[in-house]
């Protein structure tokens, strides 16, 4: 682009140049000013974490118990026989049955028994020597049916166990301690540890002659974690053997304990607040 003779400039582009060299120029003097205004200091802090827990007693008990029934063992070379798996399969249904009608006998609701769904193993076990000194392989078929029972009373529990070992289980899995509302008791773990959090902070507040602004930020460090509590049962012939010596049975559920955990940062304000950019105050547990 060629420049216009200065002959042929007319007093209106003379302004329109001087006007765009003078912004140019006043933008350039305005850089270095900017870059050396001061910045403002970041606003001091209080950062807290906190741990808390809460242990509650279980309302709630789930009884796992099974019933099993095997046909007769057989050598590998012969065929199994038809009519044996249904034997089994019909002595298991009654027993099933006369199961679910004597836990109702203990004020048990319907609802409250489930007799799960019919499982087939098949199973390989050791027979009698034969005329070579070596152990014979058997097979078997095992049919099995799981019973659950879920307790709100928890005074009916020894009552239940006993109801079970008479009717004659195979084996009882154990006894799973929960808690019929789990929400409540997170929750409450949660705002206990938001509150020691509140105290902490306050506690550092008032030591350093600073006071507490508004909440800046608040995290979780660790979510309630709730875990039903298991308890393992003996033996069937134990449990039994024990029932008919009269000893009394105790089925104490202990408490769970529920944990929680939070990071909350809280704004210092006041004249006595700190206002050098690395004197925030955090507190860890």
């Amino acid at each position: 682009m060629k420049a216009i003779p200065a002959n042929l400039q007319t007093p209106g582009s003379k302004r329109l140049r001087n006007s765009l060299l003078g912004g140019a120029l006043l933008a350039l003097l305005s850089v270095p000013f900017a870059h050396a205004s001061p910045s403002h200091p970041p606003q001091p802090s209080l950062h807290v974490q906190a741990q808390s827990w809460v242990e509650v007693e279980p309302d709630k008990a789930t009884l796992n118990a099974r019933l099993w029934e095997n046909t007769p063992a057989l050598s590998t070379l012969e065929e199994s026989d038809s009519s044996a798996l249904s034997d089994a399969r019909e002595r298991l249904e009654t027993r099933a049955s006369e199961l679910i009608e004597q836990m109702e006998t203990t004020g048990l609701e319907r609802n409250a028994i489930n007799a799960g769904s019919l499982n087939v193993y098949p199973e390989h076990i050791q027979g009698p020597r034969n005329e070579d000194g070596e152990h014979e392989t058997l097979q078997r078929t095992r049919l099995e049916r799981p019973i659950t029972v879920e307790l709100t009373d928890l005074d009916q529990l020894s009552e239940v166990l006993d109801a079970l070992i008479a009717a004659g289980v195979n084996a009882l899995d154990g006894v799973q301690f929960d808690l019929q509302d789990r929400d409540a008791a997170t929750d409450e773990a949660l705002v206990k540890a938001l509150e020691k959090a509140q105290h902490k902070a306050n506690l550092m507040a008032d030591s350093l002659d600073a006071e507490l602004g508004h909440v800046q930020r608040i995290e979780e460090t660790q979510s309630p974690i709730f875990q039903p509590r298991m308890m393992s049962m003996r033996a069937e012939s134990d449990a039994a053997g024990a029932s008919q010596s009269g000893a009394a049975s105790d089925y104490s559920p202990g408490t769970i304990r529920i944990d929680a955990g939070v990071s909350v940062e809280w704004a210092l304000k006041g004249p006595d607040a700190p206002h050098r950019p690395d004197s925030d105050v955090a507190a860890q547990e």
